[in-house]
């Protein structure tokens, strides 16, 4: 029998203490008072415009700088930045006090270390800025100078000169993708070259036959009659002097999905069209642009075939060498013809671009009939074969993508859509290597079809031989930003499977699947947000998600499902409150993790006319249209909501919502609709829990894991009831032999209220059983990404949306929270939670203030915690001892360390102030008793 020993509830002991004095005043001043007084001064680091490094287009005129702090002392304790220093110039050599020549903020007391505006003198279209910062301590010890930083100024929509242009209709056969060139002169020597490139749908830049940059499928995916994104590439020190080239070969993409194959819906914005606008900054200081219009020529590329969805085919025999060349003989092509664009503005695009981040090589290759061969690589993943061949001209290589194996070994895109190939057609001669450019495709296997591995016997001369075939895993650049690993194994994988899925779907949009839909489907933007947040940095792609809905929203006010709307669904699938209120949460998640208060003033009046129409549809307050707990565990196939009322979820997504909204206003200095938004909340709360709470019962609705965990989480449940809730949602899910029945909405909010229930010893045993679908059910089966469903079945094998233990790892294991007192975790709370097997865990997270860290053992008999908090910063420490003189830190009792405050105990746990430094915790520990 195992005893539960509960640690803290944020439900009740934590969210009491929460409103208490100690932390609105206390833990800041007196944790940060207490601190030791010798050791080094602050070190800014890390610096950062607009969440960029060193960005060549930069669409804000003011925008936002970043940096974090180290201390070069260890020892220290309680490190805050009490004032700081801008400098921002024309030149690096000018970044000093009285020669700056664009802002000088002089000594500014302040410790905010993000989101301070430049404010300067006024900055031109391309024009860059070199800034450095320097800061005080709080014993007005000065820090040197950060190692400098610059930002370029972008263009906007009236500072570009380059038409949109497009290939002639008759310059091509019908599929086959067009190449423009223009060659250029240089007579003079060039300081800087900038190139500016919007190619829609996709792009690929070669300036004198080499490619610039690494970006694939670059722009990212916007509605293009709203925003089209640019971006640009400094390309000064591969410029020769006199003539030189610049070549762009285009793709379809999101813009023109024109199928053929595969695809998920059929629709075109027009044919592929380039804007591209050369900025030369010469020696002299003069300069001169040249951008793309009737001068430029096109013709007709190797790409016969392409589409996002369906594949691509490539024909090596038409390829033009030089083409993208100085002295190309560009005999039989065509003058480019202007085009009105798709109209949207021209936006520089600030999200990390996708990339080629990883690259699988084959585990097994199967014959499963004469002459197909099926290449295994492992790992299901979202991106592309690469080819290495060699074989007679002519010759036909086709390649077929898939995530599963039909029984007889073939390839099977049954629940990834199908028909989708890639076709290379060899121009002979010699070793010929290719990848496709503009798809992509979700998959583990690739079957091979019109050629054999080389060591394949007996050889045939006529086929092509497979030197290599490779899987490039393309998704977002983003940032790194937490680690997890735990002594448990099957945790560890289950972590892997859940990432690998987040990574497919990490694009220019955050999509359901890599392959059968692509589309940004927003609940698991916001349910998934702090999973994601966790483990990158995603705040450029999420103030992109934050835009993509505000082009998305309709006049009355609704945010479809998906972002941007490519296609219109009906009924749920373009209505539904758990997704479109990602418009209202994600703004407030971007504050939450990394202090962005521009994004809430920015979104407010999209979130604003959000919440009007929700209400329009209220009945009484309630909602009770939508998908509501899409896939949970019922008696029939995942789908729509089977175990909960659809008006629960709803409703409750809603109250949430107005909740946000109130807090929204107040920051934004609205105090009368704070109020009013308050008030409605509490109109919604009350209906609520009228309609599915009744009186005398402790479970709402139907009794489901979603729908008793939601009110919890979300505040709706009373507070004299609250316990009575959380431990039948506990002891039903024991009853289920720890299984999970919460879908895609549901689940996140079910692993929530167990964890802040102080209920991780149950979340443990849910996420790690055997018995039934979950996670170890679908490794069991196999898979290397997470399924689209909990059984695993014959659906998408790579969906992120049932990712939200993921969070858990951080927020329980660890114990990693935000604290909303000090948003962008200026202030965070850690409370690990060691439940199960569980020996050792170790997590860090690189945070918008820092380097945090969060590694604790159980070992000989005792708890022990290592906790890093990094300078500028406050935490609350919870450890899992009920008495304070139970617990040491370092050599002697926590409650008399340097810069450690008590602050109180419940029966199960107790709290510590403490500011920046290093912490080593420990306390008694009973073997088997989890916590």
């Amino acid at each position: 029998m195992r005893c539960h020993r509960a640690t803290p509830s944020l439900f009740a002991a934590s969210r009491k203490f929460a409103q208490t004095a100690w932390l609105r005043t206390g833990i800041w001043a007196v944790a940060l008072a207490l601190a030791p007084g010798a050791g080094a001064a602050l070190r800014p680091d890390n610096l950062r415009c607009d969440y960029q490094a060193n960005p060549l287009a930069l669409q804000s005129a003011n925008p936002r700088l970043s940096w974090t702090l180290k201390s070069s002392s260890g020892s220290e304790r309680g490190l805050r930045q009490d004032a700081f220093q801008i400098l921002a110039a024309s030149r690096p050599e000018w970044l000093s006090p009285g020669k700056a020549d664009l802002w000088d903020s002089a000594r500014t007391p302040s410790a905010e270390t993000a989101q301070v505006r430049y404010a300067g003198k006024p900055l031109r279209a391309s024009q860059q800025v070199w800034w450095t910062v320097r800061c005080w301590d709080q014993k007005r010890r000065v820090s040197e100078w950060a190692r400098p930083a610059a930002w370029t100024v972008g263009l906007t929509e009236g500072d570009w000169n380059a038409r949109w242009i497009q290939a002639p209709e008759s310059a091509h056969p019908p599929g086959a993708l067009p190449l423009f060139r223009r060659e250029f002169n240089l007579a003079r020597p060039v300081r800087r070259a900038l190139v500016y490139v919007c190619g829609l749908g996709s792009y690929e830049l070669l300036l004198n036959g080499q490619r610039v940059g690494d970006a694939e499928l670059d722009p990212g995916w916007t509605d293009y009659r709203q925003r089209c994104l640019y971006s640009a590439y400094d390309i000064t020190g591969s410029l020769r002097p006199g003539t030189n080239a610049l070549g762009v070969m285009l793709g379809n993409g999101m813009y023109n999905v024109t199928g053929g194959r595969y695809a998920k819906f059929t629709g075109s914005f027009g044919p592929p069209t380039l804007a591209l606008q050369l900025r030369l900054e010469f020696a002299d200081g003069t300069a001169a642009e040249l951008g793309t219009d009737h001068t430029w020529e096109t013709s007709a590329g190797p790409i016969t075939f392409s589409c996002i969805y369906g594949g691509e085919d490539y024909d090596a025999r038409l390829e033009q060498p030089g083409w993208a060349e100085p002295g190309f003989a560009a005999e039989g092509w065509r003058p480019a013809l202007p085009a009105a664009g798709p109209g949207g503005q021209r936006v520089a695009q600030s999200a990390p671009p996708v990339k080629v981040m990883r690259t699988f090589q084959p585990v097994a290759v199967t014959e499963p009939r004469p002459g197909i061969f099926v290449y295994d690589l492992g790992q299901n993943f979202a991106g592309r074969p690469a080819l290495s061949v060699r074989g007679p001209a002519g010759a036909t290589v086709k390649l077929l993508p898939g995530e599963l194996l039909t029984p007889d070994g073939l390839v099977d895109q049954s629940a990834s859509g199908r028909p989708v190939w890639f076709a290379y057609t060899l121009r002979g001669g010699g070793l010929e290597r290719w990848h496709p450019r503009f798809s992509y495709y979700g998959f583990r296997y690739v079957q091979v079809e019109g050629a054999a591995p080389d060591d394949h016997r007996p050889p045939n001369p006529s086929l092509p031989v497979v030197l290599r075939l490779e899987g490039q895993f393309i998704h977002s650049s983003a940032a790194k930003t937490g680690q997890f690993e735990c002594s448990n194994t099957l945790v560890n994988r289950i972590h892997a499977l859940i990432l690998a899925a987040i990574d497919s779907n990490l694009q220019s949009v955050l999509t359901d699947c890599p392959h059968r839909e692509k589309l940004g489907w927003l609940e698991v933007s916001h349910l998934l947000g702090r999973a994601i947040m966790f483990n990158y940095d995603v705040a450029a792609l999420y103030r992109k998600i934050c835009a993509d809905m505000a082009d998305a929203q309709l006049e009355s006010g609704l945010v479809p499902s998906i972002a941007p709307e490519y296609t219109v669904f009906q009924g749920g699938f373009r209505d539904s409150p758990e997704w479109g209120s990602a418009c209202i949460l994600n703004p407030w998640l971007l504050f939450e993790f990394y202090g962005d208060a521009t994004t809430l003033e920015e979104s407010y009046e999209t979130m604003r006319r959000y919440a009007g129409y929700l209400g329009s549809r209220s009945n009484q307050r309630l909602l009770a249209h939508g998908l509501g707990d899409w896939c949970d565990v019922g008696p029939a196939a995942p789908g729509e909501s089977q175990l909960t009322t659809k008006g629960l979820t709803a409703t409750a997504i809603y109250h949430e919502d107005l909740v946000i909204l109130a807090r929204v206003a107040a920051r934004l200095g609205r105090p009368a609709e704070a109020e009013a938004w308050r008030a409605l909340a509490a109109e919604v709360r009350q209906a609520f829990n009228t309609r599915f709470f009744p009186a005398g019962e402790s479970q709402y609705d139907r009794g489901s894991q979603t729908a008793n965990a939601m009110p919890l989480v979300l505040g709706l449940t009373p507070a004299a009831r609250t316990n009575a809730v959380l431990e039948r949602l506990a002891a039903a899910v024991r009853a289920n032999q720890n299984r999970v029945t919460a879908g895609d909405v549901g689940f996140r909010f079910l692993v929530e209220a167990l964890r802040a229930g102080g209920r991780s010893d149950v979340v443990f045993d849910l996420v790690t059983q055997r018995s039934g679908p979950g996670y170890a059910r679908q490794l069991e089966k196999g898979a290397t990404a997470l399924a689209e469903t909990w059984d695993a079945g014959r659906q998408s094998r790579n969906h992120c949306m049932l990712g939200h233990a993921e969070e858990w790892f951080y927020t329980g294991l660890a114990g990693i929270n935000p604290d909303a007192a000090g948003p962008g975790f200026r202030r965070f709370v850690l409370a690990p939670q060691p439940v199960g097997d569980l020996t050792w865990v170790k997590a860090r997270y690189a945070s918008m203030s820092g380097d945090l860290e969060s590694s604790w053992k159980i070992e000989a008999g005792r708890f022990q915690l290592e906790a890093t908090i990094p300078p500028n910063t406050a935490a609350t420490i919870w450890i899992p001892a009920g008495r304070v003189d139970a617990v040491r830190e370092g050599s002697g009792p926590a409650a008399k360390a340097p810069g450690v405050v008590w602050l109180k105990s419940t029966g199960a746990a107790s709290a510590f102030a403490v500011g920046a430094g290093h912490y080593s915790f420990s306390a008694p520990w009973s073997a088997g008793v989890s916590p």
